[in-house]
């Protein structure tokens, strides 16, 4: 049996060993149908022992936090404070319990063969430090495709035509640098056009069962989003991106060869008790200025009086609707699908409802996080060499449109100067800040500044993910 056929075997819901919870706000009535079934192997037998604690990097609560798939854009943050979710009708209970999905095993040069295939670029894979590559040799234009070797084989595509073309292109804006691609003319195609186009793609890699959304435009490239089944179960944060250009060709892409296979399964919670928890995570103190209120300037500092603002009356936001499924996150430092609710909220009156995930597996089954090391306060420490100041810790980033400007937001201070740098491969971009005081040795005030720097990547973003360089934890997107 191909490597193929098996990742199609692993996307077929089974009758005896899935677990499918969903749920449909009925239009008008406020009734929410839900419908679920059994997983034979989610029981424990009797006398077995019981499954480790899960420990999930990052936050426990809100999925938005490090580890989960971040906040898409226009979606509201679970963790950004001053938010209360509330239902608009009775919620599922869903399954009892069900399984981590975890990757496991290498890439093989025959999938990546396949995919490349599918993508419709020649030539056989390389195996380069732990990255296949298919890259083009002649000028280095054409179509390239890097994949990780380990499981889950994050890969990323494009369609390389930047750099001077002799003399035609030595200078001037109409000729990007070597790079960056040219932007391509014309309008986008159809959505129906943009899913054919990327339908032998999705079949490549098993996931022609993929929920497919193609509204997203970027300029005249239209993106088919594909959320693969997995076990049975709707995914998010697994996201299959395919861009299609203005002539139906394929431009870009990125995702994950091979679906990661069932691991422990865990006891876990109903959608009400979810959303519970999920307001738990999104309380917050509310806005109260840069730097907060913990202590006095010193005195004799000539500083404007700050002062503390109450907290704000929360923002209720409605939940339209709720399904049982998998959401990516990180456990014990790799990429996994944890059992997760996934909550379908309406911000705004006539506004495209969004996604907000929270974990659904027993609490009391959770081992708790590893408390991030504090910030280092603003103030001058010395490194190697004098004036050279410890990196600081990242706390989100947002990526442009085109994936290729990735810029980092960190807590810094006044009396310093900061840069970011960037190392990729293909599962991952690592950003590194690092701080240099403006006047060495010299006793700076302690305020506590926010400070974003931008890096430009070689790869556009895709589907890799983001941590920070220092400590190595991933990154949350905002």
């Amino acid at each position: 049996m191909s490597g193929t056929e098996n990742r199609r075997m692993r996307h077929r819901p089974l009758l005896v060993a899935s677990v499918a919870a969903s749920v449909l706000l009925a239009g008008g009535g406020g009734v929410y149908l839900a419908t679920t079934a059994s997983d034979g192997d989610a029981t424990r037998p009797a006398g077995a022992a019981a499954p480790p604690p899960l420990r999930l990097d990052g936050k426990s609560g809100a999925d938005g936090g490090p580890g989960g798939p971040g906040i898409a854009p226009g979606e509201p943050d679970p963790n950004g404070g001053g938010v209360v979710y509330k239902a608009k009708g009775p919620l599922p209970q869903g399954p009892s319990s069900a399984a981590v999905h975890l990757p496991e095993g290498r890439v093989t040069a025959a999938e990546v063969t396949a995919l490349a295939k599918a993508l419709g670029i020649a030539g056989a894979p390389r195996l380069e430090g732990g990255v296949w590559k298919i890259a083009p040799e002649k000028d280095g234009q054409g179509l390239r495709l890097d994949v990780a070797a380990e499981a889950p084989g994050s890969w990323t595509f494009s369609r390389y035509d930047g750099g001077p073309a002799g003399d035609t292109c030595l200078k001037g804006k109409a000729c990007p640098p070597p790079g960056e691609t040219k932007p391509p003319s014309g309008g986008p195609v159809s959505e129906a056009a943009a899913r054919a186009a990327a339908t032998p793609v999705l079949k490549a890699i098993g996931q022609e069962d993929a929920k497919l959304d193609a509204s997203q435009l970027m300029g005249a490239v239209r993106v088919v989003n594909a959320e693969p089944v997995v076990g049975g179960l709707p995914t998010y944060g697994w996201t299959t991106g395919i861009h299609v250009g203005p002539g139906g060709e394929l431009v870009a892409g990125s995702g994950q060869l091979k679906d990661p296979v069932q691991g422990h399964s865990y006891p876990v919670i109903g959608a009400g008790k979810a959303l519970e928890e999920l307001n738990k995570a999104s309380a917050g103190a509310g806005p109260i200025g840069i730097g907060g209120c913990a202590t006095d300037p010193p005195a004799g500092a000539d500083m404007p009086q700050m002062t503390c603002e109450p907290d704000a009356k929360p923002k209720e936001l409605a939940v339209t609707g709720a399904v049982f499924g998998l959401a990516a996150r990180f456990v014990d430092d790799k990429r996994a699908l944890v059992p997760s609710w996934l909550f379908e909220v309406q911000a705004e009156a006539g506004a495209k409802p969004s996604t907000v995930v929270q974990t659904a597996v027993a609490p009391e089954h959770l081992s708790p996080p590893a408390k991030p090391a504090p910030t280092p306060p603003p103030t001058h420490t010395p490194g190697p060499d004098e004036g050279t100041a410890p990196e600081r810790r990242i706390e989100s980033y947002r990526v442009d449109g085109a994936g290729t400007k990735l810029s980092v937001t960190f807590w810094g201070g006044v009396c310093s100067e900061y840069t970011a740098t960037a190392g990729e491969s293909a599962d991952k971009v690592a950003v590194r800040v690092t701080e240099r005081p403006t006047e060495p040795g010299r006793a700076c005030i302690a305020i506590a500044v926010e400070v974003t720097r931008t890096v430009t990547l070689e790869q556009p973003l895709g589907g890799r993910v983001v941590v920070d360089a220092a400590s190595g934890d991933p990154v949350p997107r905002k």
